[in-house]
């Protein structure tokens, strides 16, 4: 079955061509150099760069492919959650594609395409565990079939991601924040810089967002005071307190549930630090873990296509009045 896949619900035009879990081609058009000028995505600029970008990349991704409209059995498209203007260019344009090849209609949660990522070039296979991280959620979820999903926990408040972003900013580090936060850190010193420890009433939920507040406060005071701010420090330090914080849970909640198999995903997977503590975690409980390729964990239309395969295998398509969701849960069906 071959799949052409749409993904646009942040600041990425993405479109591929999947045939099951396997990818024939992956195009991402990035907005990045757009919105470092302004420190952060601007949702209006977003939708509009989509609306340019998105025939050019479809063409891109069939021809890099080998594939023509005529050869797709269906289109699968991220519906929610994300920034609402931009899902609705990637909706409206797969219904478009849908309605002139007549071809079904694939809607797919974003959170769920994250963890689609690890089956690529991989055997995994349901029921494990997952952890997602990324600029707009943090979740660990039982996965226990491909389309059927139990959130454990999530963050009740900023993501981890969120996080990374603001303190990257506040710090002086050019946009993508989380990104420049990973390259610059250095050896952490949490004498130097002690930072607080997030409670959540919910085991397995997370809160970033006193943390967030705690290192801006921290910054702020010292350039108040006069005080240089020692910046790979700091970033090192908040980067192993965050991820020592998602792996302690993560492995915590694998035990408690029986899970001999985790996997990572989401924008943040991509975390150096993150990737390898996590690592030797599940390596010292005998646990087997599987983390996507760092092409695959920011947002793509391949992971897109690889859920929306399962998606119809399922029997989730939908009529041409799709509409977008700015929230939706995983387990939304």
């Amino acid at each position: 079955m071959i799949i052409l896949a749409v993904e646009s619900s942040c600041d990425e035009t993405s479109v591929a061509v999947t045939e099951s879990r396997r990818v024939l081609s992956n195009v991402v058009a990035t907005q990045i150099a757009e919105h470092k000028l302004y420190g952060g995505v601007v949702p209006e600029i977003a939708s509009r760069r989509h609306t340019e970008a998105i025939s050019g990349v479809t063409r891109r991704a069939l021809d890099e492919a080998g594939v023509s409209y005529g050869e797709i059995d269906a289109v699968a498209v991220t519906f929610a959650p994300g920034l609402i203007g931009a899902l609705l260019v990637g909706v409206n344009f797969a219904k478009g594609l849908c309605a002139s090849l007549g071809v079904p209609l694939i809607p797919v949660h974003h959170l769920r395409s994250h963890i689609a990522a690890n089956y690529i070039d991989s055997d995994l296979k349901p029921p494990f565990l997952c952890l997602t991280v990324s600029g707009g959620n943090t979740i660990i979820t039982e996965v226990n079939d491909y389309t059927s999903f139990n959130p454990l926990g999530g963050t009740v408040d900023d993501a981890a991601g969120e996080c990374f972003d603001k303190a990257a900013r506040a710090l002086g580090l050019p946009y993508p924040g989380g990104v420049n936060l990973d390259k610059i850190a250095g050896e952490p010193d949490e004498k130097l810089y002690p930072l607080p420890v997030p409670h959540t009433e919910g085991r397995y939920d997370f809160s970033f967002s006193g943390l967030k507040t705690a290192t801006v406060n921290l910054i702020h005071n010292c350039e108040q005071r006069g005080e240089e701010v020692k910046v790979p420090v700091l970033a090192a330090t908040l980067r192993h307190h965050v991820c020592k914080i998602l792996t302690e849970k993560t492995v915590a909640a694998a035990k408690e549930y029986n899970h001999n198999t985790v996997a990572l995903a989401g924008g943040v997977s991509a975390n150096s630090e993150l990737r390898e503590m996590l690592k030797a975690a599940c390596e010292q409980n005998g646990i087997r873990l599987y983390m996507p390729r760092l092409c695959y964990c920011g947002d793509n239309a391949a992971m897109v296509g690889v859920q929306g395969y399962y998606e119809y295998l399922s029997g989730n398509t939908s009529p041409l009045d799709l509409n977008a969701a700015a929230t939706m849960p995983i387990n939304y069906r």
